[in-house]
């Protein structure tokens, strides 16, 4: 007997084939991110080890083939993984990166405001007191000295330096 959609006979959680199909692509996609993290970031994650050996074998495969069918390797094993966990450990990532990255700009934004207006160095030094005030009108100077003959942008870089260290908590 061919049973009908509407069917009362048909239960309700049954999932539909393109459900299922949604779900493992979701997983698979999980699974490609936790490829993309760095060792430190890979031991913080709650994978069985078989799924930690998955991970090292795609980051150590070079071939586009190669790589998708370990994907969908992986997509498999993250079947019986606590993907609740895994999802959580990955936003908490994303989330700090996203803060580096904005602390990066604006790091990168003082840099620029300082040397291209001379009045600029009071607001920053009203922000953050801590500063060593010749020292930073000193690496000012130098680099808009470099800037100036085109030479090397070293001074550039130890200014971002010296004004990332001055920004971190």
């Amino acid at each position: 007997m061919i049973q009908e959609p509407n069917s009362p006979e048909l239960e309700s959680d049954e999932k539909s084939k393109s459900q299922i199909k949604r779900e493992m692509e979701a997983l698979q996609e999980m699974g490609k991110r936790l490829t993309e993290l760095n060792n430190e970031q890979l031991s913080q994650v709650p994978v069985e080890e078989n799924v930690f050996l998955a991970i090292k074998e795609y980051q150590r495969l070079t071939k586009h083939e190669a790589k998708r069918r370990q994907l969908q390797y992986l997509g498999r094993l993250m079947r019986n993984a606590d993907a609740e966990a895994i999802a959580q450990v990955l936003n908490l990532f994303d989330s700090s990166h996203a803060t580096h990255t904005q602390h990066f700009h604006q790091i990168e934004t003082w840099r620029e405001r300082l040397l291209n207006d001379p009045n600029s160095i009071t607001a920053f030094i009203d922000e953050y007191p801590q500063v060593n005030v010749q020292h930073l009108r000193q690496l000012i100077r130098n680099t808009l000295k470099e800037r100036d003959k085109g030479k090397d942008l070293g001074g550039y870089r130890k200014l971002f330096r010296e004004l990332r260290e001055l920004m971190t908590p």
